[in-house]
């Protein structure tokens, strides 16, 4: 086993756990002082099935939290520039997309990011595209250690003072 962090050696027998800026990771014992120290986690016994009958394998819920479109980086300009194309106010863009006018003001002067609900109704009132597709960064092109095993050491660089 490794450190989540550096990559180092850990021992598998009694492996150290750190909350590090809100995670629990497992690192070694020069990475735990970038945190605090955990106890282990209580091991689920036992869990029953739909049958009813009793498993000893924990159940997995997994999501896919990760978000597959991304709002363009110059997303005030290009409301504006299309406002201003269509010639329609502030107001005539805010009745039109049932939103009020300080909203179309926050937006235009980039001190407020719409959420994906607003972003929708702003592209089609405005026929523009706001939203743009994330692409899928590979990971395994930072894997350099000797396990093969992914950890934030290989990805970022650590500064230190």
């Amino acid at each position: 086993m490794e450190c989540e962090i550096c990559g180092k050696p850990v021992s598998e027998t009694n492996p150290t756990r750190a909350k590090i800026e809100g995670s629990v990771v497992v690192v070694c014992k020069e990475c735990a002082k970038l945190g605090t120290i955990q106890k282990a986690p209580p091991k689920p016994k036992f869990q029953k099935n739909k049958k009813g009958k009793k498993s000893t394998q924990p159940k997995r819920n997994y999501r896919n939290d990760e978000p597959t479109e991304e709002l363009i980086e110059n997303y005030n300009t290009t409301v504006r520039n299309a406002r201003e194309a269509k010639n329609w106010s502030r107001e005539d863009l805010g009745k039109k997309i049932n939103e009020r006018v300080s909203v179309i003001n926050r937006i235009e002067s980039g001190k407020m990011t719409p959420d994906n609900k607003l972003t929708k109704k702003l592209e089609k009132a405005l026929n523009i595209t706001l939203l743009e597709k994330v692409n899928d960064v590979d990971l395994n092109q930072f894997i350099n250690n000797s396990s093969g095993e992914r950890t934030l050491g290989n990805i970022m660089k650590i500064k230190r003072k």
